[in-house]
């Protein structure tokens, strides 16, 4: 089965933004800068995606996510590949997606080092780093001294 000429590599990164990352079900792949390339062409549409890490759990779910939600909109013939060149750094993570991980209460990574990391919940920059680990590798622990809330921090990987 041939895909049809209206099928656009624009269309299906249109599409893919329902695909929402496994363990920050607020941001998109697309926004989080993990979906790196889409091909269209003949008969499949082959998608390209970035591991966070090397070793991310989420692979495995996003590549069947992305599979499904390509197949709601009838592509048939769909392959997921990985690509760990070049490698995925915080500095894809679109603005939009920095304001949706701060809107779900994770403080998104710091463009500039050094630069104090500010609550998610009160805007205060007083805070601390409780553990180089939050909930997941990607993140760590910080608390605030002033609302005295938890909260992960997006750690940046340039």
């Amino acid at each position: 089965m041939v895909i049809a000429e209206s099928i656009t590599e624009n269309l299906v990164r249109q599409w893919l933004d329902a695909v929402k990352d496994p363990e920050i079900p607020v941001i998109s792949i697309r926004d989080l800068g993990i979906l790196y390339d889409v091909k269209v062409g003949g008969d499949e549409v082959v998608v390209f995606i970035l591991p966070t890490y090397s070793g991310c759990p989420a692979m495995d779910t996003l590549r069947q996510d992305i599979v499904d939600v390509l197949k709601q909109h009838g592509l048939e013939q769909v392959r997921v590949q990985l690509k760990n060149s070049p490698p995925w750094t915080t500095d894809r993570i679109s603005e939009r997606g920095r304001q949706q991980l701060h809107d779900y209460g994770i403080a998104p990574p710091q463009d500039k080092k050094g630069q104090p990391i500010a609550c998610p919940q009160c805007g205060s920059s007083h805070t601390i780093c409780i553990s180089q680990f939050g909930s997941t590798a990607c993140k760590a622990l910080y608390r605030c001294e002033d609302c005295l809330e938890p909260f992960d921090y997006f750690k940046c990987h340039v």
